[in-house]
């Protein structure tokens, strides 16, 4: 199977983001005075960059790494901060593209809580699946996925590609080779 042919059924179109992305602005924009974003790259980079224009208070940025393998819901690879800018007491918006099974997240969450004391963290994704993990933050999202397809596109990855594509699509698994 291609690269291509891994691309299956578009599930929210760029007006579908678009729209996610506002309601997510609009929900911050009522709450926030002044924080501090951290992007989990390099999932969240998409999302961050069309939330972040449509904010209306003061933002400061910074980045967490975390990686993992999509549908993994064991992981255990190493979380890399480097701190940047200082979240102690500070209020922090933790954003992703996606909340998937939410182990990665509540493993970063109790990393930032525990190693650097912000006044408050809050998480912020585009959208979120079924089944996923209680989260010990406030969480806020565009959309809630009715079941636990394989995504790829805008930010959300298969084998490293496809986090370019504008739009969310469903994994395609099945081969078009005939039998």
């Amino acid at each position: 199977m291609t690269v291509f042919e891994e691309i299956g059924a578009s599930i929210l179109d760029e007006v579908a983001i678009a729209k996610g992305v506002e309601h997510v602005a609009q929900l911050l924009n009522a709450l926030y005075e002044d924080a501090v974003v951290i992007t989990v790259v390099p999932g969240g980079i998409l999302f961050t960059a069309d939330l972040v224009r449509q904010l209306k208070f003061p933002i400061k940025m910074d980045y967490v790494s975390c990686p993992h393998t999509p549908g993994e819901r064991n992981n255990q690879s190493e979380i890399v901060f480097h701190n940047n800018i200082s979240i102690r007491d500070r209020h922090v918006i933790l954003v992703d593209d996606a909340i998937e099974s939410g182990g990665t997240m509540k493993r970063i969450l109790a990393y930032l809580q525990q190693q650097f004391a912000p006044k408050s963290i809050a998480v912020a994704t585009l959208f979120v699946k079924p089944g996923r993990v209680s989260l010990a933050a406030q969480q806020y999202y565009g959309y809630e996925m009715s079941n636990d397809d394989l995504l790829i596109g805008y930010g959300l990855p298969w084998n490293d590609y496809h986090r370019n594509l504008p739009y969310i699509a469903k994994l395609n698994t099945t081969s078009n080779e005939e039998v």
